[in-house]
């Protein structure tokens, strides 16, 4: 595949991801959203559709690996690493899940840090600017 259309796909999916973040509190459910824009220190969580939210968490998360994942593949076109990146997706997906339902039903008024970064890992790529590098330094060592 040509590199100028490499580089249009993976433009498209970092246009993607603005979409997502800019539009997020019109296409997800996410009550902590505005939660976290206010002064939350001093205030309850508020009440929310732990179902719903887990799942709106899925959607956006599951949207934001296809971004990655078709990012991962224009930057490396080897199936080894999208199976991999594929793979730790999910394990990443599934555990912090976990803590964050966890961190949900334990917190106390003014202990939010650790669900805003939890959920912050759900919501935002941030696991692509780890993986990219990462598979990148493997890529380079491997063909030494």
């Amino acid at each position: 595949m040509k590199v100028a259309i490499r580089v249009f796909v993976v433009f498209l999916c970092l246009v993607g991801f603005a979409f997502i973040r800019f539009r997020e509190s019109e296409l997800f459910y996410d009550p902590l959203i505005p939660f976290f824009k206010s002064n939350y220190q001093k205030m309850d969580l508020p009440d929310m559709e732990t179902w719903r939210l887990f799942f709106h968490l899925f959607l956006r998360y599951f949207i934001n690996t296809l971004l990655s994942l078709v990012i991962l593949w224009m930057a490396f076109k080897e199936r080894g690493i999208i199976t991999f990146a594929s793979l730790f997706y999910s394990i990443v997906f599934v555990v912090l899940l976990i803590i964050l339902s966890i961190l949900l039903n334990t917190q106390g008024v003014g202990e939010y840090l650790p669900i805003f970064y939890v959920r912050r890992f759900l919501i935002q790529p941030i696991l692509l600017f780890m993986l990219l590098p990462a598979f990148y330094y493997y890529r380079k060592v491997g063909n030494s």
